[in-house]
């Protein structure tokens, strides 16, 4: 295999730049889609992606009917949330785990069954087959088993460094029990919803904040540019605590100007660790300048969800989609292409399709955003949030097309 874009540099706790060279593991012989976990999940996540977002919006639009488990709001919010991101989260994390630890992958029938417990709560919680505790029990015991994979592993070599995130995916194993015990008894979601919105925050924050400034480094470098992203500082270890205490205050109190006035600091903070990093200097590869892109975005759904908290900025699920449709869009978007190419042996450099899904997932957040809210939406909101959908969704399906082939056959420098 290649050097990886998901290994970590010894003393850190998060994924940073790529390794000299990948731990030796024992000799794979099975089909390649089942080598390594980004390879099923996703393709998964983007083949999701592409098809449940057009279908919330011809629901949204009243063109049609389901039967989900849930009501197709609370379905769409579920699903993109512990549906589509668990699998994007999946991929990455059982690609970084045998780096983090020098141990073996998940590979083969144990891979393919983690796989199918996805696959399957997305099946039932659309058509379910069994009763409504059941389906939700199926769908809830995959992050369950993902954490657990998470801290064995990690507990197995000590690796204490990584374990923050083990305890973020616990918490996002539990934000998704909670929303499934609220829903089964018709209570709101909001609670979880706010819960796993934050966990996303502090993820974006933590493993975006190292991808970007060292794969920035790793490539201006190669490039013989002069000036490199500032090393991690205090600075760094002060807008992720900004971070946390915003998200904390928020989900205790969404409505406290104290959550607002602590987004709008935190917001800057990150806007001033983002300059930190010159992104506008790795324009030249746009594999580089897309974690810029979806850090942007991260700083931005700060100072958005600062002002709706206040009252003075858009209305709230505007807000909350600069996070979702862009910051997760983006950033989804630029690990999945990076890490595809990188470990199926081919060069990384984004080429002319991949630049067109990153173009796509970008201007379908721009237009999320700009979808007007109103009591009775009107013919402006439904074709606006149609367009959204068509260009971010587009941007996995194009990701399906283009990456599909490279994520179910060998990499190129295997035998």
């Amino acid at each position: 295999m290649s050097s990886t874009p998901l290994n970590i540099q010894a003393g850190t706790s998060i994924p940073a730049a790529d390794a000299e060279e990948e731990p030796s593991f024992p000799s794979y012989d099975g089909p390649p889609f089942l080598s390594y976990g980004f390879r099923p999940f996703f393709l998964s996540a983007s083949l999701f992606a592409g098809l449940a977002v057009p279908i919330w919006v011809r629901l949204f639009a009243g063109a049609g009917s389901a039967s989900f488990l849930y009501p197709p709001r609370d379905w769409h919010v579920h699903e993109m949330l512990f549906g589509f991101l668990s699998a994007v989260i999946a991929g990455f994390l059982l690609t970084a785990i045998p780096n983090w630890t020098g141990r073996a992958p998940l590979r083969g029938i144990p891979l393919l069954a983690l796989w199918l417990l996805w696959l399957a709560g997305r099946l039932c919680l659309a058509v379910p087959a069994a009763s409504p505790i059941t389906v939700a029990a199926l769908d809830a015991s995959f992050l369950i088993v993902l954490a657990s994979l998470l801290w064995r592993e990690l507990y197995a070599v000590s690796a204490r460094a990584q374990m923050p995130i083990a305890v973020m995916i616990t918490l996002y194993a539990a934000a998704n029990l909670l929303f499934h015990a609220a829903a089964l008894r018709g209570l709101s979601t909001d609670l979880p919803e706010r819960l796993v919105l934050a966990l996303i925050m502090l993820l974006l924050t933590v493993i975006g904040g190292r991808l970007t400034p060292n794969l920035t480094r790793e490539f201006l470098a190669q490039s013989g540019t002069a000036r490199l992203p500032a090393d991690f500082s205090r600075l760094d270890v002060v807008a992720m605590l900004s971070v946390l205490i915003a998200a904390v205050i928020w989900i205790v109190g969404p409505d406290l100007p104290a959550a607002g006035w602590a987004f709008i600091a935190a917001g800057v903070m990150n806007v001033a660790r983002l300059l930190r990093w010159y992104g506008w200097v790795a324009y030249r590869e746009p594999l580089v300048l897309i974690l810029h892109i979806g850090y942007g975005w991260v700083a931005i759904s700060l100072l958005v969800l600062g002002d709706t908290v206040l009252g003075a900025g858009m209305p709230q699920a505007n807000a909350l989609h600069t996070l979702t449709t862009g910051a997760v869009g983006a950033m989804t978007l630029a690990v999945m292409t990076r890490a595809s190419l990188g470990h199926t042996g081919r060069a990384k450099r984004a080429g002319a399709l991949t630049v067109v899904i990153y173009l796509l997932v970008n201007v379908g957040a721009l237009l999320r955003i700009l979808v007007p809210q109103s009591e009775s939406p009107t013919a402006l909101t439904h074709t606006i949030l149609q367009l959204s959908a068509a260009a971010w969704s587009g941007a996995y399906l194009l990701f399906a097309v283009a990456y599909g082939p490279l994520l179910v056959r060998r990499s190129l420098d295997e035998p």
